[in-house]
């Protein structure tokens, strides 16, 4: 394909200035409103369409039987098609005739496909297999939570997708790390055991081995098979043969030829771990920041933000040991709050479904008070899950998952027990609020059931400062409505602020300063009072995930600012639930529009 043309046409789309400012009727508004919204609505419908693995996250079962063609020409073909689309929004659509929200959604657009045609050139600049979100784990994820069985058809959907794993899916994953082995883009050594280790166990089990056990992919098929009420046990028996052969046919082979791939790349890898290591890595770097932060701030920048407010936080945990009555440095808190009993759980089953209770409980105390805070609130449903045991060595401590949009799947608060020892009692509040309710719960899944916002926004891909920084800062408003009246679950606040804090040092010195992996881990011992295992997985998750978690703290400063503003410039007229059904109105977007809405809300309020 010759993309010279196409991409000539999507530069100089990006860089057409709008027509001068005209006067335009309430008609005519409503008239170009509609027509620009029906014009995102079909690009972003075009684009669903070509991914079966989207569909099927979005609760639908087209392609039901497919994987996602994520090679090279396709890749060129998506930009190709991105650059087009923009094209003729420019073409097309006379921006000063919208409405404000749709010449919100106009400008997100404009900025996805200018950040898509200026992310492309670094479209190998990252580790397809990695400890946290790698494809050799989001697989049988994939699989598990979002392929469900309603019948005999979806049941041969899902094993349709298992005989065709390795010719399909795992094929472009292996192209890929072929790819960026050429390019010397290769993981440190540490990541390699820890993959290795999970797609082993992914193919351990029956039918792959006589272990005695089952592998987790039979054990879900087996369970969503079993749960049909229309086909009989003969049936049943057939499709769950036909399961155990493509697990051996499609599976086995793919994870084995990945297993091989990684083991030859393994050879090559260094204990570099920064992004500064890859080819213009500090070039790519500050690119990431961009798209995580939606600001300009430098690696420096955040770097020095995230100083001052590690000491800030640490002033204030001195003064919960202080109201504790403790005696003893706070590193000696730290390790008091690290190692005492008290603190939790049993490393058992009933200590791990204690756990899950309790959070169930946190998040339902919360639901009800939700008035005080919130207009606008979620019709969505969630549930608390640990994480399945084939991935919880390597995962982080919790996630959510947003729900289906037709309400098929719920929004599900994923905690990680695979280490009591990491999952303090003291941080179970702050952790809940987070993933839950008021934290990611309800902003993806209000973005989801907007009315007045285009699909790409309510069920794309959002924006990192945006979503997390909310997460955050849903951490802090319970306690300005009571809650956190245990002084060591206040601590277990500050503690996960702190941890937001302190990403910005840690991220910043392994990308931009150099810092090594020990050096990481020895600052984190020093400065917050987390566990261990915290502390590693952790590590790893910046390492191969650069600039991620620098968004959190600074979405969250971002809010807090915006909200302050508020208050001053509207005294007694500032409303809580309006200042965060604002926020929460127009789905995620970048920080400055974020602004924008807030500061057009003032000026409306005071009129």
């Amino acid at each position: 394909m010759n993309l010279r043309p196409i991409l000539l046409l999507g530069l100089a789309a990006l860089g057409a200035a709008h027509a001068l400012a005209a006067t335009y009727t309430a008609e005519q508004i409503a008239a170009e409103s509609a027509k620009a919204n029906a014009f995102f609505d079909r690009v972003f419908d075009e684009f669903v369409a070509r991914s079966p693995e989207f569909m099927t996250t979005l609760g639908m079962k087209k392609d039901y039987d497919k994987w996602d063609d994520a090679s090279e020409p396709r890749q060129l073909e998506n930009l190709a098609r991105a650059l087009t689309n923009l094209a003729e929004l420019k073409r097309t659509i006379n921006y000063d005739a919208l409405d404000a929200q749709t010449q919100v959604s106009y400008r997100l657009f404009t900025r996805q496909v200018e950040r898509q045609l200026e992310g492309f050139r670094w479209r190998f600049h990252n580790y397809p297999v990695n400890p946290q979100f790698g494809a050799h784990s989001q697989i049988p994820s994939f699989l598990m939570n979002f392929h469900r069985v309603a019948n005999a058809d979806d049941a041969r959907a899902y094993i349709t997708r298992v005989r065709t794993l390795g010719e399909t899916k795992m094929r472009y994953v292996i192209e890929g790390l072929e790819r960026r082995t050429a390019l010397g883009i290769i993981p440190p050594k540490f990541v390699f055991p820890l993959v290795l280790d999970t797609s082993r166990n992914i193919i351990s089990g029956a039918p792959f081995d006589a272990s005695g056990r089952k592998s987790a992919l039979l054990e879900d098929f087996e369970k969503k098979v079993g749960a049909l009420k229309d086909i009989d046990d003969p049936a049943k028996a057939a499709l769950i043969a036909d399961f155990n052969a493509a697990l051996l046919e499609g599976v086995k082979p793919a994870y084995e030829k990945l297993i091989a791939t990684l083991e030859a790349q393994a050879k090559l890898a260094d204990d570099r771990d920064g992004a500064w290591k890859f080819p213009f890595g500090r070039e790519y770097y500050d690119f990431a920041l961009r798209g995580m932060t939606t600001t300009n701030l430098s690696a420096d920048e955040i770097h020095e933000l995230g100083l001052r407010e590690v000491a800030r936080i640490h002033g204030e945990m001195e003064q919960i040991k202080a109201k504790v009555g403790f005696a003893g440095t706070l590193q000696d808190f730290f390790k008091f709050m690290r190692e005492d009993p008290q603190f939790y759980y049993p490393n058992t089953p009933e200590g791990k479904a204690a756990y899950l209770k309790r959070s169930t409980e946190i998040i339902d105390t919360m639901r009800l008070r939700l008035d005080e805070l919130f207009g606008i609130k979620p019709m969505a449903a969630m549930v608390v899950k640990a994480v399945e045991p084939f991935r919880e060595k390597e995962s982080g401590g919790a996630f959510y998952q947003r729900g289906a949009p037709d309400g098929s799947r719920p929004g599900t608060y994923y905690v990680n027990l695979y280490d009591m020892a990491a999952a303090p009692k003291y941080e179970m509040e702050a952790l809940a609020y987070h993933e839950g309710i008021p934290g990611h719960h309800m902003q993806l899944s209000i973005a989801q059931e907007l009315q007045n916002v285009p699909k790409f926004r309510r069920m794309g891909f959002g924006y990192t400062a945006y979503t997390e920084g909310w997460g955050l800062y849903t951490e802090l408003v319970p306690k300005e409505i009571g809650f956190y009246q245990d002084p060591y679950s206040d601590f277990g606040r500050l503690s996960m602020e702190l941890w937001r804090a302190a990403r910005l040092v840690v991220d910043t010195g392994l990308h931009a300063k150099k810092w090594t992996r020990e050096q990481t881990m020895a600052w984190l011992r020093q400065n917050t009072p987390n566990s261990e295992r915290d502390i590693l997985t952790e590590t790893n998750r910046y390492i191969v995930n650069p600039g991620q978690a620098t968004a959190y703290k600074i979405g969250m400063i971002k809010i807090l600012e915006l909200r302050e503003r508020a208050k001053q410039k509207l005294g007694a007229a500032f409303d809580i639930r309006a200042f965060h059904d604002v926020v929460l109105g127009s789905g995620a977007v970048p920080l400055d529009v974020l602004e924008e809405n807030v500061d057009a809300w003032i000026a409306q309020r005071k009129g």
